[in-house]
């Protein structure tokens, strides 16, 4: 009788679940049915950087903080900033600087925005706030590169983990949106968070120089180990069923094959390298934006460069940048003027300040939308990294069989 008697309250606990789950179900064409939204009913679907864009995440530079200067920091910067974090790391980026980066942005929604693109925005949060795990301490940065931290595959939303200790909780910024998304049908995977103990780094990388540098990731070489897994999502960067990915100093071989055996069988994820001092996100040394067609930096050739060729693709090597040497990039290289964002094969987001740049895509037939970033550029993206597109209208599709 007790055994019924517990068996009945569980059926009937899940059950009473099930109902509550269906009735918050804010998609549900039914309400006194939970019905899960077929892929045509949900909003998030893109497989490739060119398709038409419908829908977009943008970032906030509000209350933006400079990281702590710890040792992965250190790997990821040049050491003309090196003082900066060690005078302002925990503390705002200068606020003159940030207020003209916030107005930037803003004026890149309202052009998207016009072009037809819906534009969704992470929570503001205060980043300065300090936290504490059992293995390390911290204060936040920012959310202001959702291509760091999502990558939509599909209709599924995958979070990456992050390697930096200042972005743990990065994530919880976009929590509010990806829920939304994954109410109304959208698949969401959150990778393994790593513990981000002090086993993860090379606490005594060795660099002092980009001659250093250079040796380093000849050597293969990085300041992340394979402790456990650990990628930005920026790292990774789209081609229907290929998605191409570099190990470098965020992304371990451990995060490469979780996303490996993650996306396996219906996509294949391919390790491509590059002559790179600094390897952190691949968008700005190789960036393809359309069908059979690549931005290959010519700083950092690409040691692989042959398995495009070899499939019928084009490699362009944009021109040098035009952003002065005084700019304060204190996260990035000058090469942003390549991290431009396609809203379709056609049509481009690019610098304003960038005219040779822009000859370029008009050369090969594609229309450019120029907009002055510059100072958005310095807290470490462009336009690609500034985004994450939620819905492309495309379907699925290999460019390499």
């Amino acid at each position: 009788k007790l055994g019924r008697a517990f068996t009945g309250w569980v059926q009937r606990s899940f059950q009473s679940t099930q109902a509550a789950t269906a009735s918050q179900n804010t998609c549900a064409a039914d309400d006194n049915k939970a019905t899960s939204p077929g892929p045509k009913d949900c909003p998030v679907c893109s497989y490739n950087e060119w398709d038409p864009l419908e829908e977009i995440i943008v970032g906030r530079a509000e209350n933006a903080c400079v990281p702590p200067f710890s040792v992965e920091v250190k790997a990821n910067t040049y050491e003309k900033y090196w003082g900066f974090y060690q005078k302002f790391g925990g503390q705002s980026f200068p606020k003159d600087h940030l207020k003209k980066a916030i107005a930037e942005i803003e004026e890149m929604c309202n052009i998207l925005k016009r072009e037809g693109v819906i534009v969704k925005r992470p929570d503001p949060i205060d980043w300065s706030v300090k936290y504490k795990t059992p293995d390390f301490e911290s204060t936040g940065m920012y959310a202001a590169m959702p291509r760091d931290i999502l990558l939509v595959v599909g209709n599924e939303i995958i979070e990456a983990p992050m390697a930096w200790r200042a972005r743990f909780f990065e994530y919880r910024a976009y929590r509010r949106i990806i829920k939304d998304y994954f109410n109304c049908g959208a698949k969401w995977t959150t990778a393994p968070k790593p513990t981000m103990a002090d086993e993860l780094y090379d606490q005594d990388y060795p660099i002092r120089s980009v001659e250093d540098r250079h040796k380093l990731a000849a050597q293969g070489k990085f300041v992340t180990t394979e402790f456990e897994p650990c990628f930005d999502a920026a790292d990774f960067i789209r081609a229907g069923r290929d998605i191409f990915v570099q190990r470098s100093q965020v992304t371990n071989y451990m995060g490469i094959e979780w996303m490996r055996r993650h996306l396996a069988p219906d996509y294949r994820v391919h390790i491509i390298s590059f002559k790179d001092p600094n390897p952190m996100h691949i968008d700005a040394t190789f960036n393809i934006i359309g069908p059979g067609l690549v931005l290959s930096n010519p700083d950092r050739p690409c040691r692989q460069i042959e398995l495009f060729k070899k499939a019928g693709w084009t490699v362009i090597r944009p021109p040098a940048p035009l952003i002065p040497d005084d700019h304060p990039l204190w996260m990035s290289s000058k090469w942003l003027s390549m991290n431009v964002l396609m809203l379709d094969e056609k049509r481009v987001m690019v610098d304003a300040n960038e005219t040779s740049i822009q000859k370029m895509f008009e050369n090969l037939g594609i229309s450019t939308i120029k907009v002055n970033i510059r100072h958005a550029n310095s807290l470490g993206g462009g336009f690609h990294c500034w985004t994450c597109d939620i819905r492309r209208r495309g379907t699925l599709q290999s460019y390499f069989d």
